[in-house]
């Protein structure tokens, strides 16, 4: 029996919860320019499982990444964190 490697987890910002059963979450991580050394702001925009339609605009949430389960939806939603 194979063993499963560890899930990622990341947190985020909810920026969209108008489709059903599915959220967008803001995630953002600061890197260093490899040349110019300044630090640089990314953003990353995710679809997240939503099963109970509980999020809303502005949630800080927990997300683990899972299997496919749409197109672009590849993240599950853990906990809400805090909310606005």
């Amino acid at each position: 029996m194979k063993k499963r490697g560890k899930r990622k987890e990341k947190t985020g910002e909810v920026i969209s919860n108008k489709m059903d059963k599915t959220c967008v979450v803001l995630l953002k991580r600061i890197t260093t320019h490899p040349f110019y050394k300044k630090v640089v702001k990314k953003y990353t925009k995710v679809k997240v499982h939503d099963e109970k339609n509980e999020t809303k605009i502005g949630d800080k949430v927990r997300i683990v990444e899972t299997r496919p389960l749409s197109k672009e939806k590849h993240w599950r939603l853990v906990e809400i964190m805090k909310g606005k």
